[in-house]
């Protein structure tokens, strides 16, 4: 009798089977969708990077030909310098500054929420309607130098942005205006998570509030700081819609980027091939960052 009874509590239900199996079919199909449009196609991506394809896709392969093309085109190492140049820039700028912002906020100051709304603003924009407000406020027709002239400062330049050896620095601007409140709303949540007795122990100790903030406050977010380079570094790869709404990639090709090179090359060069190969280094660079970032929240999650 028990044992029947046992085979019978035993036997699944047809509730308790849809209740383990629909959360899975619930999300097969966008899982199925991901697989197929996102890693489908960096496959894709790579199988066209091996091939001689130009306007259309062929299946000619040529090895590792495209990438040998693509380390001896000297457009793609101007983008890849300026990678670098604008990459480390926007990082340590936008660090700065919102680290700065963060730490006036968390004095509790009056207007704090009024304040951090404006300051996170910019991060609402997409980097089109950045890039375009920055391209009128930089024309020096009508924007910064045009204004300041008119006030009678009539030598006064900030004509950056037809300047071919300056305007690389112009998507440093408008990307840090844009980005910077967004670290400073991580640096603020990590100084609210600091235990206040730190502080308060320190400042027995004699120590001034600047003194505290860099050696006691600021080592505290060793893991903010990672993310937000992360992050920022994360965004800095994939500019493209600043590129193009600001500069075009230009004087010239000065402000070429990676993306930019990319798709000029794909889309309008008709060199499928190239831009395949270019796509690809582009992926490795982000793989770059964000492996050790998931490890870092991996092993972080596993010690907690």
């Amino acid at each position: 009798m028990s044992e029947s009874t046992t085979r019978i509590h035993a036997r699944p239900t047809a509730s308790g089977w849809l209740q383990a199996w629909l959360p899975r079919l619930v999300l097969a199909p966008s899982v199925a969708v991901s697989l197929f449009f996102v890693y489908g196609f960096m496959l894709w991506t790579f199988v066209l990077s091996l091939t001689s394809s130009r306007m259309l896709p062929s299946y000619d392969f040529v090895g590792f030909g495209q990438y040998s093309r693509l380390m001896a085109n000297e457009r793609w190492w101007v983008a890849s310098t300026n990678l670098m140049l604008f990459g480390v820039l926007f990082i340590v700028i936008c660090l700065v500054i919102g680290a700065l912002l963060a730490i006036l906020l968390d004095q509790k100051i009056r207007q704090e929420g009024a304040l951090r709304t404006i300051y996170l603003y910019p991060m609402a924009l997409s980097f089109i309607v950045t890039g375009v407000v920055w391209k009128w406020l930089l024309n020096p027709q009508l924007g910064i130098q045009a204004m300041v002239q008119s006030w009678g400062f009539e030598s006064f330049r900030f004509d950056w942005i037809v300047n071919p050896d300056m305007a690389i620095y112009t998507l440093v601007i408008a990307a840090v205006w844009q980005a910077s409140g967004f670290v400073m709303a991580l640096f603020l949540a990590g100084l609210r998570g600091i235990d206040d007795s730190i502080v308060k122990a320190a400042q027995l100790d004699g120590a001034s509030l600047p003194r505290i903030y860099w050696r006691v406050v600021m080592p505290c977010l060793r893991p903010v700081v990672f993310s937000a380079v992360m992050i920022l570094a994360h965004i800095a790869i994939k500019s493209f819609d600043l590129v193009v709404a600001l500069t075009g990639g230009g004087p010239g090709y000065a402000t070429d980027l990676p993306a930019t090179f990319m798709y000029t090359h794909a889309f309008n060069r008709a060199q499928i091939g190239l831009g395949s190969a270019s796509a690809m280094l582009m992926l490795g660079g982000v793989l770059a960052i964000l492996i050790p970032y998931l490890y870092s929240e991996l092993r972080s999650r596993k010690h907690g």
